[in-house]
């Protein structure tokens, strides 16, 4: 299979995705940065890829719907996919996904991230724009959880991204909508099935949002990603998907259960040749949950830059952080928990 050949080429040059299109040659994201490969693509070659990597059953619903989602591993690559159709024929896209999954700091993350996996009950929200490597923030706390504690952990994902291994926690992944038809249903089912901690790969529509938010106010330890430019944006986007009469219940919903926010977006350091992300962490804090019971959002950024006591940062103080730290893990070292590989040494 061609996409085979491009997803062997693309995992050589270190890229983080692989887009494709008919008629075009492929194109690969290398540290950020787009270039393309090879001749261009003719659309019997990619229509074959599509169905060989759907199957039958696949194909025809995709042909119903126009798109499709997928994770599977090519050419010993694990890759989230996206079937599309577009004005020149089929389209596409493959986010190349590393091949284990590491902890905070082989995901050269701040060591205090590692408050909102040592939480027991409550939200964690990881944000920040499409690309940005939430999926594997996401992974890296509940790999802390996994190694840390016995916990009954349950992912919902679309598609599922990450394998993970039972280590002292007992993981159950399900996909939708190969295991359960939506998220709605999944968030319901997963509450009677005794989690201690329940990963939403996604929260994108106000149902989703209210099952969330119900299951982290009963208890249980939620962690879930969503996107937006900053913090503050992120709990505003909950807040205004719902009718303004039940703006109050909700804000008080997400006061009483906030963990924290994580919203992240990628450097590229030119010194290692490395991209990394650089965060901005809201803790729920007396400040921060105040701010957000009274919907006063614009208050959050005077909270991120006197919480610094309670684990908060800013970009700006997370980028001198970044700027004096020397000890970055490669992404080849990131061995995951059985072999957490070398670091770059201190100088």
């Amino acid at each position: 299979m061609v996409i085979r050949e491009l997803v062997a080429k693309a995992h050589q040059m270190d890229a983080s995705d692989l887009l494709l299109e008919t008629e075009t040659p492929a194109v690969v994201r290398v540290r950020g940065e787009l270039q393309t490969i090879g001749e261009k693509l003719p659309a019997a070659d990619l229509d074959r890829a599509g169905k060989e990597l759907l199957s039958d059953e696949g194909w025809a619903l995709f042909l119903k719907r126009g798109s499709a989602d997928l994770s599977i591993n090519l050419a010993g690559t694990q890759c989230r996919i996206n079937i599309f159709r577009s004005v020149r024929g089929l389209g596409i896209a493959v986010r190349l996904l590393s091949a284990s999954v590491n902890g905070l700091r082989a995901c050269n993350l701040h060591p205090d991230l590692m408050a909102l996996a040592n939480a027991r009950s409550g939200l964690v929200i990881v944000s920040g724009p499409t690309g940005c490597g939430k999926s594997t923030t996401l992974a890296a706390l509940l790999e802390e959880i996994n190694l840390a504690r016995a916990s009954n952990i349950i992912t919902l994902e679309s598609p599922v991204e990450y394998m993970y291994s039972n280590r002292l926690s007992f993981i159950r992944q399900r996909e939708i909508p190969s295991h359960s038809p939506s998220y709605e249903q999944a968030i319901i089912d997963a509450m009677r099935e005794n989690p201690d901690v329940l990963v939403i790969g996604e929260m994108r529509t106000p149902e989703v949002m209210r099952l969330t938010l119900n299951a982290a106010e009963t208890g249980h330890l939620v962690l879930t990603t969503m996107h937006s430019a900053n913090c503050a944006e992120a709990l505003s986007r909950i807040c205004m998907s719902f009718a303004p009469e039940i703006h109050g219940s909700i804000l008080a919903q997400i006061a009483d259960c906030l963990v924290g926010v994580v919203c992240q977006r990628f450097d590229f350091l030119s010194q290692y040749q490395l991209r990394v992300p650089r965060c901005e962490i809201l803790t729920g804090s007396s400040g921060a949950k105040g701010a957000i019971r009274a919907g006063q959002f614009s208050q959050i950024a005077t909270v991120l830059q006197t919480g610094a006591d309670h684990g908060m940062w800013t970009f700006e103080r997370y980028q001198q952080w970044m700027a004096h730290k020397k000890d970055w893990v490669l992404p080849s070292a990131a061995g995951g928990a059985e072999n957490p590989g070398s670091v770059i040494p201190a100088h």
